[in-house]
């Protein structure tokens, strides 16, 4: 992660989740693992809140204190997900030849690891696109995680505006195949495609050699 994105994320991360004592993080990983389970068996209507208190053996009063709304938990849960991916991807790094090809396969490899989980897929993504400006903490934090996988793809810690501007499009374009993808409207060939071309904008956007 880069080091302008890494206090952005943690600053929304800690506006949802603040000063927490090792049992209060203890209990809101088993909050969240139990929002992913049930979102992996059955999508987005599996969760309830009910359920999610049951299935974390926390009281529903302590579930709305941590999380005050079942969208608040799915894009909580994104964002547990996509931290989980980052540290895989940092100890796997891509190995593409040049920030385009890196970007691409990054976004080729979270697709692929969401396409195993299509229910928990379809739970966040739905969440992400119900979400109203009380959930813009945690949702800015969702993008920003997706801004350092692609920035440390790229190899970047210092990306220029425009830079900045073209990994914008591509997490857009992420986003936007993921939806189509879960709604059948997609193939994961197109998929590839789709993400293929966006990254090329990171060519466009590359500062040139001085001499």
């Amino acid at each position: 992660m880069t080091a302008d994105a890494r206090p952005a994320a943690q600053s929304s991360t800690d506006r949802a989740t603040p000063a927490l004592t090792e049992r209060q993080e203890a209990r809101r990983r088993r909050i969240l693992h139990a929002s992913a389970q049930l979102a992996s068996r059955g999508g987005f209507e599996a969760v309830q809140m009910r359920e999610v208190a049951e299935a974390a053996g926390v009281a529903l009063g302590t579930l709305y204190r941590y999380f005050p709304s079942k969208i608040h938990l799915l894009v909580a849960t994104m964002q547990d997900q996509l931290q989980h991916m980052h540290s895989t991807l940092r100890k796997r790094p891509p190995a593409g030849d040049d920030a385009a090809q890196r970007v691409a396969e990054t976004l080729m490899r979270a697709f692929r690891a969401l396409q195993r989980e299509p229910h928990l897929a379809d739970a966040m993504v739905r969440a992400l696109t119900f979400a109203d400006r009380s959930v813009s903490p945690e949702v800015d934090t969702v993008s920003r995680l997706t801004t350092a996988i692609i920035l440390d793809a790229m190899g970047l810690e210092h990306p220029t505006p425009e830079q900045l501007s073209a990994v914008r499009v591509i997490e857009h374009t992420w986003h936007s195949a993921l939806i189509t993808w879960l709604s059948g409207r997609a193939s994961i060939a197109q998929v590839k495609i789709d993400i293929e071309t966006v990254c090329r904008l990171i060519d466009l956007t590359a500062e040139p050699v001085r001499s």
